[in-house]
């Protein structure tokens, strides 16, 4: 039977999307999913599949030098953090933000600043402002639950429109030529994590809560409790060690990190070969200039801090292991996600695609952004991971349209827009969960209040990408959709308030 570029070719994704709807388990979905594409390949030889699958799928996605740089990032990022709450930097930090912050208002903006500056990657941001911020916005009567969406809505949706990022390293890698390119021209067609932050911001200076928050919030300012009478979720981390420790243990790692991706960038962009830095940046190569640029920026905090004897070199050491431990999560979903990538090109899914497209899209080619948004939200809420959706939805959009025209460009950006809401409303989701790690915030009562928001913002998000199928200028449908964001709250403040 032949199945190259047939509608075979799509299966193993199929498979993979519907095991994921049923059983909420991203990891066992992904790799029956690939499983199939081994058999199909191979027709159904038992040998063929195991050579297929795991010679060609995994060990050439782990051979890629792309993939490793990726992953060695990832590593060092963990380490990075782990390093910093054991020399009790973010506790310092958080102790001199709370005797400056005197506001509910300015505590809810820092965190947000906060989590808006920390746009390397999702996990270092729940990690890391969670654990700051928490003596903040205690102090300014805000709700754990309050902080817990604070942070889950500038961490995922920071990091989708930041070039400087892991997600801006991983979305390029399922692209294969100008990945990097191709997401900096999305950044601004990246609705719902604009409008997620124009939403957070609004929200804070509206005063404005509703849905279950609404109550939490309520009994926060009134009692000071803010768990809101529930029992405390997590316990305090004692590990942190804050004696002695002051702001720029954990502010000059940081700085050094930012500054050392981007020079990693520009770097592998031949900046220093004479290409401007404009060019050098578009054509940088993510994975080495984010694994360079993290790996200087660990050596230089271990000697920061063993010159000021915040750690002893054991425990610097010993720090190294316990963040690769953090980053496995992410570590196993990219690597299925690119073998089920891998998959599916062996099968010429898209060139199927492609051709099936062209053929009988038509005039429904407009509303493609908006179906494609809707799509990524489901399967990235059902899988509750955003990576993953990347690995499944993005080679198909772009099968569909080249990367060369406007919608093409709107349509890679309402994958990862979908994917990074779906994500953000997701119970599974791994960032949902550090979220509400972060914030020391019932996990169940942190769903629950952050979903009415995600939906909004999901949901204007929508419209806006119906619009732009059919004006493909994110100068006109950018300022749209803030337009209906704002007045989508003042609806809302104005339906709250008269109940």
């Amino acid at each position: 039977m032949n199945v190259f570029q047939t509608a075979w070719s799509l299966l193993p994704a199929i498979i993979a999307i519907c095991l994921a709807l049923i059983t909420k388990e991203v990891y066992s979905s992904l790799f029956i999913g690939i499983l199939a594409g081994g058999l199909l390949y191979s027709g159904f030889s038992f040998e063929g599949t195991l050579v297929h699958v795991f010679n060609d799928g995994f060990v050439g996605s782990l051979a890629d030098s792309y993939n490793v740089g990726i992953l060695v990032f990832l590593v060092l990022l963990g380490a990075l953090v782990s390093l910093m709450n054991r020399a009790g930097g973010s506790a310092a930090f958080g102790n001199w933000a709370s005797r400056k912050i005197k506001t509910k208002l300015g505590a809810q903006l820092a965190t947000i600043v906060l989590g808006v500056l920390i746009f390397i990657d999702d996990y270092f941001n729940c990690l890391t402002v969670g654990s700051v911020m928490r003596p903040v916005t205690d102090k300014g009567r805000i709700s754990r639950a309050k902080l817990a969406y604070l942070i889950d809505a500038t961490a995922a949706p920071i990091c989708i429109i930041a070039p400087v990022s892991s997600w801006a390293a991983a979305v390029s890698g399922f692209v294969e030529e100008g990945g990097f390119s191709l997401f900096i021209k999305a950044i601004p067609y990246n609705f719902y994590a604009i409008l997620t932050i124009v939403m957070m911001i609004t929200l804070a200076i509206m005063k404005l809560d509703y849905g279950p928050m609404k109550r939490y919030e309520e009994i926060t300012d009134k009692t000071g409790d803010v768990f809101s009478g529930l029992k405390a979720a997590y316990k305090e981390d004692s590990s942190n060690n804050e004696n002695g420790a002051i702001v720029l243990d954990l502010v000059l790692p940081i700085i050094v990190l930012i500054v050392s991706c981007v020079i990693g960038m520009i770097y592998s962009g031949g900046f220093f070969s004479g290409e401007s830095f404009v060019d050098a940046f578009s054509n940088s190569d993510a994975s080495v200039g984010l694994m360079l640029g993290s790996a200087v920026t660990l050596v230089v905090t271990i000697v920061y801090y063993l010159i000021r004897k915040r750690l002893s070199f054991k425990d610097a050491v010993s720090g190294i292991p316990e963040g690769f431990k953090a980053m496995v999560p992410a570590i196993l979903i990219l690597t299925f996600a690119w073998t089920l990538k891998a998959m599916t090109d062996s099968l010429g899914a898209k060139e199927f695609v492609a051709g099936l497209v062209s053929q009988s899209a038509g005039g429904f080619q407009s509303f493609l952004p908006m179906i494609v948004f809707l799509i990524a939200v489901g399967l990235s809420f059902s899988t509750g991971t955003s990576w993953g959706t990347f690995g499944i939805l993005i080679p198909i959009t772009l099968s569909v349209f080249p990367v060369t025209t406007s919608l093409g460009v709107v349509c890679v950006s309402a994958c990862m827009a979908g994917a990074v809401c779906g994500d953000h409303c997701s119970p599974i989701s791994d960032t949902t969960i550090m979220a509400s790690a972060g914030a020391q915030c019932d996990h169940v009562v942190h769903v629950s209040t952050q979903l009415p928001y995600a939906l909004t913002c999901a949901a204007v998000s929508a419209v806006t990408y119906l619009i732009a199928g059919f004006i493909p200028s994110w100068q006109i449908v950018l300022p749209i959709g803030i337009v209906l964001m704002i007045c989508t709250l003042f609806v809302i403040r104005k339906r709250t308030s008269s109940n």
